[in-house]
């Protein structure tokens, strides 16, 4: 079976001890074999679920961890106790492990054979005790993890293994990631600002900057032919207004656009960069603020943040791969006014022209209309309404000087109330949880920023994921959220990572 992760692996230690002799290690080889095979057979994980022989011993565990640490091609360890496995043994080995961590505490049996248990069987069926004393060893060590209790039939547990693949693989995008700045960022913003040198260290993302100028390079030495193959690639995929399109008063305007894409992915191929910013303020000899070069380049995967914010492109490229293989979309997001109509309080979002279609399964409507900032041509741009989904989210990456703050808020699509006939952007429109208030004002005691991820796709459970293996505080907004307790949250959490990060 084909997983959205192709050739990415997560390998599946079991830990037991030579004390039961050949003939019950060799049932524990089978049954853990078992489970590892249920994991890599259900659908809701992404990734090759690969069984390793049985680990009895320090230094066995602790290699099988050092392999996996070297093994570009894994995401991820999932360890279960099948028996008793004294944990001092893994104390090595958990402190050589720099790869996510999953707890798997489950057992072979869903239901106990009461007329036939003896002690051959209690012998074998251990991990009730057996995993409480490996997670003793993973709390005394402070080991970052996900836990997961269950039967590996159990549909809710393979769906909670595969939603961690999914913060584990958002995980390995960002330490292989490059980003390109092209440019700097909007002049006097502070959000967009930040300390790349700490981000390389926590997420692993290397920020690079280019001048525009580098870009322009790029863009002219494309192609006619190129330009002719997207361009008639535009005019099949999309609703192409008849200005834009060939013989119309403004179809160079499509082809410059159609330049801009070629070049950008391009440079970035060129440098093995999946994400990159841009800037309005800083666009050099750019005829025009790229919009739907850089619509199209998220939809290909690429994470992307405007006038140059960065953290944001890091968080869109997180969520493209968290998302792979899932219905929905991940792209840059903007709260940008609010209906406050009493009881119906609405959230309507969009960026001046760079929201990605995936959040769409409509036909966009390519059209060309004036920016009104930039001073630069009339860009081109893909205009639409984001799809309806319940339980969306929202996330933002703010830089708090001493660490780096996740804020995410659980949202509901929706439709706009009415027509939007003036506004020539792609927009999203959503009903946040709790409720406006709440959520607006947890928002702001957050410190979140103004510019966010939407993810139709992955939910906020991934970025849950994503944020305990990073080490990287979070802030969850959704139902469950009180203004009060919320602020509380924020004042503990303020004091627990001061106190964590030592002096």
């Amino acid at each position: 079976m084909s997983k959205p992760y192709g050739d990415r692996e997560v390998w599946f230690l079991t830990g037991s001890q030579d004390l039961y002799g050949p003939e019950t290690l060799e049932q524990v080889a089978s049954q853990s074999q078992e489970v590892a095979r249920a994991l890599d057979a259900s659908g809701d994980v992404p990734a090759k679920v690969v069984w390793k022989p049985v680990l009895k011993d320090s230094g066995s565990i602790r290699r099988a961890m050092l392999d996996a640490n070297s093994d570009d091609n894994v995401l991820g360890v999932i360890t279960w106790m099948h028996t008793f496995s004294p944990a001092k043994m893994w104390i090595a080995g958990l402190d050589a492990l720099r790869k996510p961590l999953l707890h798997l505490h489950t057992q072979a049996n869903v239901e106990l054979p009461w007329s036939e248990i003896d002690m051959d069987f209690m012998n074998l069926n251990q991990a009730a005790h057996g995993d409480r004393e490996y997670g003793y060893m993973l709390s005394r060590l402070g080991v970052a993890r996900t836990t997961v209790v269950g039967h590996v039939s159990n549909p809710a547990v393979q769906r909670r293994v595969g939603t961690w693949v999914r913060g584990a693989a958002g995980w390995a995008a960002t330490h292989e990631l490059t980003l390109v700045r092209f440019g700097d960022n909007m002049r006097n913003v502070a959000v967009t600002e930040g300390d790349k040198t700490e981000a390389e260290l926590q997420f692993g993302v290397s920020v690079r900057t280019w001048g525009v100028n580098d870009l322009v390079e790029a863009v002219d030495a494309v192609s006619e032919s190129d330009v002719d193959a997207l361009v008639a690639e535009y005019q099949d995929l999309y609703d192409v207004v008849d200005e834009l399109r060939k013989g119309g008063e403004r179809h160079d305007s499509l082809r410059y656009a159609a330049r801009q894409e070629l070049a950008m992915e391009a440079f970035l191929t060129e440098r093995g960069a999946k994400a990159f910013t841009t800037n309005f303020e800083d666009l050099g000899a750019l005829r025009q603020l790229p919009g739907l070069a850089v619509q199209r380049l998220m939809a290909k995967g690429y994470g992307f943040g405007a006038e140059g914010d960065w953290k944001t492109a890091v968080l869109v490229r997180a969520a493209k791969v968290m998302g792979e293989g899932l219905p929905g979309g991940a792209s840059l997001m903007e709260d940008y006014t609010y209906d406050l109509t009493p009881g119906s309080e609405l959230i309507l979002g969009a960026h001046m022209l760079e929201i990605c279609p995936t959040l769409t399964t409509s036909k966009p409507r390519v059209e060309i209309h004036p920016l009104g900032i930039g001073g630069k041509e009339d860009p081109v741009r893909m205009v639409f309404d984001a799809d309806s989904v319940e339980g969306a989210v929202v996330v933002s990456l703010a830089d708090m000087r001493d660490r780096f703050r996740l804020t995410a808020n659980v949202v509901d699509v929706v439709p706009p109330s009415a027509e939007l006939p003036n506004l020539p952007v792609a927009r999203a429109v959503w009903k946040p949880r709790p409720d406006f208030e709440t959520s607006a004002e947890a928002w702001l005691t957050a410190g979140g920023a103004h510019h966010t991820v939407m993810s139709t796709a992955a939910g906020v459970e991934a970025f849950e994921v994503f944020a305990q293996i990073a080490g990287t505080e979070l802030l969850v907004i959704d139902e469950s959220t009180t203004r009060r307790g919320f602020a509380d949250q924020v004042r503990w959490n303020q004091v627990y990572y001061r106190v964590a990060q030592g002096l």
